[in-house]
């Protein structure tokens, strides 16, 4: 038992009912405890770093059967916009947090502030399905090499995770691949050539201007959708804000790559050709994804899950046309995509259990319970008669309900709650049950029978079945031995967080300015940024985060032991 799990959960564990205390015996060791029973109903708080526009309080469909199984009820709140800083500075400041949190990539504040449970007993006596599910890799969820402490459980992706779809990329309308004839597209020069001419032969959409390319650079999303795509479009790792050297793990930022710089001067000239939406670096989240449900935005570089409620809305609005393909478009042939490049089992963001919690055990148990076989079928299915069936043994969406996946997900995502309870480590898309059924519904069969009929068509013309036909696949790149660094704890030196801070207010700056100036200016900003970018403490946080990265291989290959 650590000393640091004692610590931070005796006091809250001092409200327990006296009866509680009583019926386990040594109430020294919180982990001996036996907490309030089970069947007794029990509402947990929880906040979310990321907005959540389907949540309906727990009374849609699977939050309903949830609740009855488990007696527990989920009083959430999610971050409306930047990912969660604001609001978890305020709970460290005032030392009040809800019972659980995802903390996105403020963990290192909780941890800090001393706001988080360490995990790892807890899993190791109320955990089995959380074990089971992450096997011999549950030392990748330790914290650092310095504190192999567990503080989150992962919940943004699945364990044993097989992409069979592609959700970035450069997007295209399907309605504009059509009229080109399903031309060859490789490269930027190809993407620009195809909404260039396009825009050319329709110069307004339902009425309103054409935009040929919008990006979305409202807060953090600038990277989503302006800075991440330098490294992919160029044959990089996609590592988050830095370069990482498979050799010898010296990381600096991406920016100082010459192939980012060559990328973002396409942007320029995209700009300059007036193919770049000059509202890019000023418009909303909302007005981004207004003039894409408007059907008027031919392209994006995107991720789907930043756009798809604006998606959706042009299927419900008779415009299936008008949704997008996904294409690995490089700066050059010579390179390729590294999207699915494999990182590995799932590391970093996550839910936590905080010391506000009065009953840390009873939510292990639950979390642990929401990694069990029925609950990852209940929050990727549904309910069985009602959102699946199951025929000769093999679980199917019936059609009606498969029309409104595609169609009205939001609508129905509000209604039903399926895939809305990640609360918790889970398989990912190809893996199978003890039934021989997929844990999730996004399944080859499944993932063409939820396409519109336009990106089935264009599929056809390119003689692919789904979209990641059209990438790399990950057999092609070596496993990351440090995972998605993206999603790593950062350094936990205020030197680090003060000098990262200024990188990234340096390149919201710069690559706007550089993007959006005329194509003779462009070397003289860009070299401006770079020299801002090379500073001594730059340096030192280039060579901080590199460790950091030596420490983390060189941390998952030793087994977690309980404390």
């Amino acid at each position: 038992m650590s000393g640091k799990w004692l610590k931070r959960t005796l006091a809250p564990l001092a409200v327990l009912s006296l009866a509680a205390v009583t019926a386990c015996g040594d109430s020294s060791d919180p982990t001996q405890m036996e907490t309030t029973d089970t069947s007794q109903p029990i509402s947990i708080s929880f906040f979310g770093s990321d907005p959540n526009a389907t949540w309906n309080n727990m009374q849609d469909d699977v939050g309903k059967a949830i609740t009855k199984a488990t007696n527990v009820t989920i009083n959430a709140e999610y971050d409306v916009s930047g990912g969660g800083t604001q609001k978890i500075s305020l709970m460290t400041a005032s030392g009040e947090y809800p019972d659980m949190i995802f903390p996105k990539g403020s963990i290192n504040k909780l941890v800090d502030a001393g706001a988080l449970i360490d995990l790892t007993d807890l899993i190791d006596q109320y955990g089995p399905n959380i074990k089971k599910v992450y096997g011999d890799d549950l030392s990748r969820l330790q914290y650092s090499k310095e504190d192999p402490s567990i503080y989150v459980i992962p919940t943004n992706a699945g364990v044993g995770q097989t992409s069979f779809d592609a959700g970035g990329g450069f997007e295209v309308q399907n309605a504009v691949m059509k009229e080109m004839g399903y031309p060859k597209i490789k490269t930027v020069k190809d993407f620009e050539k195809v909404l260039k001419e396009y825009k050319e032969k329709h110069p307004t959409i339902n009425g309103q201007p054409t935009i040929p390319l919008s990006l979305n650079a409202d807060d953090w999303k600038i990277m989503i959708t302006v800075t991440d795509p330098a490294v992919n479009a160029t044959g990089g790792t996609p590592d988050g804000e830095f370069d990482i050297n498979p050799k010898t793990y010296e990381a600096r930022l991406h920016y100082k790559r010459p192939e980012d710089k060559e990328y973002f001067r396409w942007l320029n000239h995209m700009y300059n050709e007036k193919l770049l939406d000059p509202e890019t670096f000023t418009q909303k989240n909302d007005q981004y994804l207004s003039k894409i449900a408007s059907g008027r935005v031919l392209g994006l570089i995107d991720q789907e899950w930043d756009y798809q409620q604006a998606e959706n809305s042009l299927k419900t609005s008779g415009m299936a046309e008008r949704t997008y393909g996904h294409y690995p478009l490089q700066m050059s042939e010579s390179t390729k995509d590294h999207s699915f490049q494999d990182a590995g089992p799932p590391v970093g963001y996550g839910i936590g259990i905080t010391t506000s919690a009065k009953d840390p055990i009873r939510i292990i148990k639950f979390l642990d319970w929401m990694a069990s076989d029925e609950a990852q079928v209940l929050n990727n299915w549904g309910i069985e008669g009602k959102h699946y069936e199951i025929k000769d043994g093999k679980r199917s969406l019936p059609a009606d309900i498969q029309e409104r996946r595609v169609n009205d997900n939001t609508n129905f995502t509000r209604e039903s709650g399926i895939g809305m309870y990640n609360f918790s480590v889970r398989y990912g898309d190809g893996v199978k049950d003890p039934s021989g059924n997929y844990y999730t519904t996004n399944y080859p069969e499944q993932i063409v029978a939820g396409y519109t009929q336009p990106e089935k068509d264009t599929l056809k013309a390119y003689g692919a079945t789904t979209w990641k036909d059209l990438f790399p696949a990950k057999e092609e790149f070596p496993v990351k031995e440090w995972g998605a660094a993206y999603n790593l704890p950062a350094p936990n030196d205020p030197s680090y967080t003060v000098a990262f801070q200024k990188s990234q207010d340096i390149v919201r700056k710069r690559i706007p300015e550089a993007i959006l100036s005329s194509p003779d200016q462009f070397d003289s900003i860009y070299d401006q940024m770079i020299a801002e970018l090379s500073t001594d403490d730059m340096k030192q946080m280039e060579a901080q985060y590199s460790q950091m990265i030596k420490d983390t291989v060189e941390l998952w290959s030793q087994p977690v032991a309980a404390k």
